[in-house]
């Protein structure tokens, strides 16, 4: 039943008194005590993300073309709170969505911070293995997830056809498993996160730091809380152990390694305390009265 229905109703035979026009008459509106106002609950306002958004002008590196690419406006990088694996929540839009630049003409593609660093035989391999076989995308003005995903898996398949750096694999599939997170798909975050767990061990060792703007500690840090969260508990709490005892970490970094070793910590005593009250309840059953005696007889038990 509609607004104007209800009040028709409610208010019928009013007409004869005089009271018309009463379709647009509610019977509860929401006080403002603050204003000692009756007003109307206000909606919450629309947000458009077209408007964080702006076309910046890029040069795609292997094929030359000038194309533009979607980036979010600096009042779009509003955050929310962060997650323990460095994913940041953010307000009005996820710039997560744009960090991917892809070439239109030729498929080269690359997270934004990648695009512009490719070497000579990079851009072959590209022009060998990927631009025979691109058809050509379209995308809309806004990205949805789906549409983020595809881009990032796009990025990767090109960081393993150039034969990039295992940082660059790892971060692509660590931000390709927080685009999972977001659906709620359990078991391609988890493909994704063991993927950029093995990436950055192998960064770790191989290459130098900062990578992606961490130092070697927060590093560390990451590849224990990508530990943590796949359930390798003996080898996050090693690697939050180096990051806690360095003389070199910085504070906020060994603040949250600690976090996350107590978190695991308290996860393995509850699974032992869990394990203790199974084998409590056990005893018990086996101390009732008369179990033993489906086995042997009443009479051998009370001798």
């Amino acid at each position: 039943m509609t607004v104007m229905e209800i009040s028709k109703d409610i208010f019928s035979g009013l007409e004869a008194l005089g009271f018309n026009n009463m379709e647009n008459l509610e019977l509860y509106k929401k006080e403002d005590k603050e204003q000692g106002k009756i007003v109307k609950e206000k909606a919450e306002p629309q947000i458009n993300e077209a408007d964080y958004l702006f076309d910046r002008k890029v040069v795609c590196p292997v094929c030359g073309t000038d194309f533009t690419t979607r980036t979010v406006k600096k009042e779009g990088y509003q955050m929310k709170n962060s997650e323990s694996d460095f994913y940041m929540n953010h307000r009005v839009i996820n710039p997560y969505f744009y960090d991917v630049c892809v070439c239109n003409v030729c498929g080269y593609s690359s997270m934004k911070a990648d695009f512009e660093k490719l070497r000579s035989y990079e851009v072959e391999k590209v022009q060998q293995n990927i631009t025979p076989k691109w058809t050509g995308r379209k995308y809309p003005e806004v990205y949805d997830i789906n549409i983020a995903i595809e881009r990032y898996k796009l990025s990767l398949f090109n960081y393993t056809i150039i034969g990039a750096k295992a940082s660059k694999k790892a971060m692509n599939c660590l931000k390709l498993s927080w685009m999972y997170r977001e659906i709620n798909d359990e078991e391609n975050e988890k493909i994704f996160r063991e993927q950029a767990l093995i990436g950055f061990k192998e960064a770790y060792f191989n290459e130098d730091c900062p990578i992606y703007g961490m130092d070697k500690f927060r590093m560390l840090y990451l590849i224990g809380e990508l530990n943590r969260r796949s359930g390798n508990y003996d080898e996050a709490l090693r690697y939050f152990g180096e990051v806690i005892t360095s003389t070199m970490t910085d504070r906020k970094t060994k603040k949250i390694a600690t976090e996350q070793k107590d978190l695991i910590k308290e996860h393995l005593k509850a699974i032992e305390d869990s394990k203790k009250e199974v084998v409590k309840e056990d005893v018990k059953e086996i101390k009732k009265p008369g179990f033993f005696s489906r086995f042997f007889g009443k009479s051998q038990i009370e001798d």
